[in-house]
């Protein structure tokens, strides 16, 4: 199980990253942040299956991250942190979805029973997602195949733009309403089949109806739905980005998704298709070994690979120049390149194999390296010079990626080029 951590009290990070014996148990601790505008993009980016996460913070706090967690990415499992013992807080966080609650100052076997409890929450449920799954499969007929049905006959070669309205209807009086301001279609291809249809149809299921699944011959088309065009996009990638890890999770090869245009009628739907179908296309025409998913631009216009080469090209230029400032994140540098965060995250992830929390710690350390091997500076201040301001948070992440701490690296390669 991966966790990840939000909080904005060094000592708690610490506390919790030093003293828990995470090697000795089932969790990895896959990252931090210290408040929750800078962990949703890193939570996007590790896709963690538990958040443990302070309420009190700045900027974002926990109880937004935790809105946006279950509208988002409703699969993952949350405990909540505080150091206030109040009903409110407590009533909020059951609302939310959060599986547990811990008041502040914990300890590592605390810590240990709750990460147990949750973990065999979301094993159980699993496990119930892919039993109905498999129940699913067997059937030919009932609500959920009539469904897949209808849905699919938005996107089928025959299909009448006129009749999508009347699809809607049919949906709607099944008690599967579907209305939205926009929506978007992905279209994905992936082998073996039949694997990545469940996963895609589990995934959709657990989306909360952002999301509705149906076979197609070489994948899945999913309708996802959003109350405004940034919301559709953020949904449409954030859902593209995760169905990607759950194919691979599933073994399957040959993945190419396609994200169709955004389009507010449902008679549009099909025009959507379409779009994200030929971008599909494109892709398994190309030489790309690995999922690579590219969206459509206003009015339909196709963004070729060349042209999102040269936006990534950017992108790292522009980190390449800015990561010393300890507050860079991914929307900023996605607002560089005019891109949404949750497009940027996966486009930059598909297109240069790390994510972009990975590629920021790469370029940190690999200039940290430098001022090991070739000044005397003290690591609290080559910490500052890379952007790191907790000088314990850069020696365990210069040790987590290098395999030796700082002062070991200095004794080790000082005065030698690398």
């Amino acid at each position: 199980m991966k966790v990840f951590l939000a909080d904005d009290e060094i000592v708690v990070r610490e506390g919790i990253r030093e003293s828990f014996p995470w090697d000795e148990t089932p969790y990895t601790l896959v990252g931090e942040a210290p408040d929750g505008e800078m962990a949703l993009p890193m939570i996007r980016d590790t896709n963690p299956d538990i958040v443990i996460t302070d309420i009190r913070m700045p900027f974002m706090d926990g109880l937004e991250l935790c809105r946006v967690l279950r509208a988002q990415m409703p699969w993952i499992g949350i405990i909540v942190l505080s150091g206030y013992d109040e009903f409110e807080y407590a009533r909020q966080c059951i609302q939310l979805g959060v599986r547990e609650y811990l008041l502040k100052p914990i300890n590592a076997s605390d810590l240990r029973e709750v990460l147990d409890k949750v973990s065999r929450q979301l094993e159980e449920e699993r496990k119930a997602i892919e039993h109905a799954a498999s129940l699913r499969a067997r059937m030919e007929s009932g609500g959920k195949f009539l469904k897949e049905k209808l849905i699919g006959s938005l996107f089928a070669e025959e299909a009448v733009e006129e009749d999508a309205g009347n699809v809607i209807s049919e949906l709607a009086a099944m008690g599967c309403p579907v209305p939205a301001s926009f929506y978007v279609v992905i279209d994905a291809a992936f082998s073996p089949t039949g694997t990545g249809q469940e996963a895609a149809s589990s995934l959709a299921q657990a989306s909360g109806g952002i999301a509705h699944a149906s076979a197609g011959r070489n994948g899945t088309r999913l309708l996802i739905l959003g109350k405004t065009q940034e919301d559709a996009e953020e949904q449409a990638y954030s859902f593209a980005a995760s169905l990607v890890q759950e194919l691979e999770r599933s073994e399957c090869t040959g993945i190419k998704i396609g994200i169709g245009e955004i389009v507010e009628q449902p008679e549009e739907i099909l025009q959507s298709f379409r779009s994200a179908r030929h971008i599909r296309h494109v892709l398994e025409r190309g030489a790309e070994k690995q999922a690579v998913i590219l969206g459509v631009r206003e009015m339909g216009e196709v963004t070729e690979d060349k042209k999102v080469s040269s936006i990534i090209s950017d992108a790292k230029l522009h980190m390449s120049r800015n990561f010393s400032n300890p507050n860079l994140m991914l929307q900023d540098v996605a607002k560089a390149v005019n891109m949404s965060k949750s497009r940027f995250s996966t486009v930059f992830s598909q297109q240069s194999g790390q994510t972009f929390t990975e590629y920021l710690i790469y370029l940190r350390l690999n200039k940290a390296k430098e001022l090991l091997r070739g000044t005397d500076f003290k690591s609290s201040q080559i910490a500052r010079e890379v952007g790191y301001n907790d000088a314990h948070y850069f020696s365990y992440i210069f040790k987590k990626n290098v395999g030796m701490t700082p002062s070991e690296y200095r004794s080790q390669y000082q005065n030698q080029p690398e």
